[in-house]
């Protein structure tokens, strides 16, 4: 319940920042880097998250403070959103707020699910889970544009974001309610072991960190064209947000309806066999974006695409499980959280700049 109240808040909320951003004319380039510089940001503090931890006692107790704290930096962009105005630094302080604290719950939640969930029903668990998210997600999705549809119609298409913003906020904190009724395995946090940053770097070029290398790898590959996509749709090809609203909910139809698919091919072919599957499909997909703009091709790739990262994103999160150890968990993922962001972030930056150069 709490995955699904979370994801709702993903649909109608982040999913729509860089819409709002283009809405209140802050441009193309920025409506694209406001989904990757504030996420740099936001892993830089939750760097204090090891730290923080056993200051407030259990994983439990830091995530659903995490939550309540990410809910609320909604709360900024509902206020510009009805006043129709709001200068480039403040939506970056907010998303920057969003940002460190969802990710500084998320080592402290994968620790404390890692705890919670026998080995033996994760996968089953997990692909439950996930295809639940993006279910939830669509809906978020859809909601948002059928009223965005409406407030555009009435001629206040950017006060319909406060609409969006505000269910955004109220979902965070439905999620933050159910993390409050779960419960914590017993298990001292002091025994949790710190891995300094330098020491993460320095596994990544070892077999056990060749997963972690990788998916940063990715992610900065990934990354150059990625922000990008929904300012190009809205910015360039001109979709009405109806297209717009149905391309980004295929691919999570795609997502959600090849689940039950992945969870057996990560029994059947192994989670590595799976990661390759998914690297492999998501490699051409940005290329194929340049060959045409029909709506009914633009759909078959977001169908490919969203097989293609739910093989990738269901692989590595198994992954994780089964390649860092238990104490180590929330360190090293917070480590990660920071070399991702550094990751994600330079890919967006070079790809503005390509932009930028080009006249864009």
């Amino acid at each position: 319940a709490d995955g699904a109240a979370f994801s709702v808040m993903v649909g109608v909320g982040e999913t729509y920042l860089p819409a709002f951003v283009l809405a209140v004319g802050l441009g193309e380039v920025l409506a694209g880097l406001v989904a990757t510089i504030p996420m740099l940001a936001g892993a830089i503090l939750q760097l204090l998250a090891p730290k923080m931890i056993p200051l407030v006692g259990t994983h439990r107790r830091w995530v659903i403070l995490c939550a309540a704290l990410q809910g609320a930096a909604f709360l900024p962009h509902v206020v510009a959103a009805l006043v129709g105005r709001i200068p480039w630094y403040a939506v970056f302080l907010a998303a920057t707020l969003y940002w460190g604290a969802g990710m500084a719950a998320g080592p402290a939640w994968n620790t404390w699910m890692g705890r919670a969930i026998p080995s033996s029903l994760r996968a089953t668990f997990f692909a439950r889970r996930t295809r639940v998210a993006q279910i939830s997600v669509l809906v978020g999705l859809l909601v948002g544009g059928v009223t965005l549809r409406i407030a555009s119609a009435q001629g206040v298409a950017v006060g319909g974001f406060a609409i969006l913003f505000a269910m955004a906020f109220c979902f965070r904190l439905i999620s933050t309610g159910f993390l409050a009724r779960q419960r914590e395995p017993a298990r001292p946090v002091a025994l949790d072991e710190r891995v300094s940053l330098a020491h993460f770097a320095s596994r990544l070029r070892k077999p056990e960190g060749h997963l972690l290398a990788y998916m940063l790898t990715a992610q900065i590959t990934t990354y150059l064209a990625a922000p990008f996509f929904s300012p190009f749709m809205l910015g360039e090809l001109k979709l009405s947000y109806s297209i717009y609203i149905l391309l980004l909910g295929t691919a999570f139809v795609a997502k959600a309806m090849c689940l039950s698919l992945m969870a057996r091919w990560g029994t059947r072919l192994s989670a590595k066999t799976v990661l390759w599957i998914g690297g492999i499909g998501i490699i051409p997909l940005p290329a194929l974006w340049l060959f045409s703009a029909a709506p009914v091709y633009l759909v078959v790739l977001q169908l490919i695409s969203g097989l293609s990262w739910a093989a990738f994103e269901f692989a590595t999160l198994l992954l994780l499980f089964e390649t860092i150890r238990d104490e180590e968990r929330t360190s090293i993922l917070t480590s990660y959280n920071l070399m991702n962001s550094i990751a994600i972030a330079g890919g967006s930056i070079i790809g503005g700049l390509l932009l930028h150069a080009f006249g864009v």
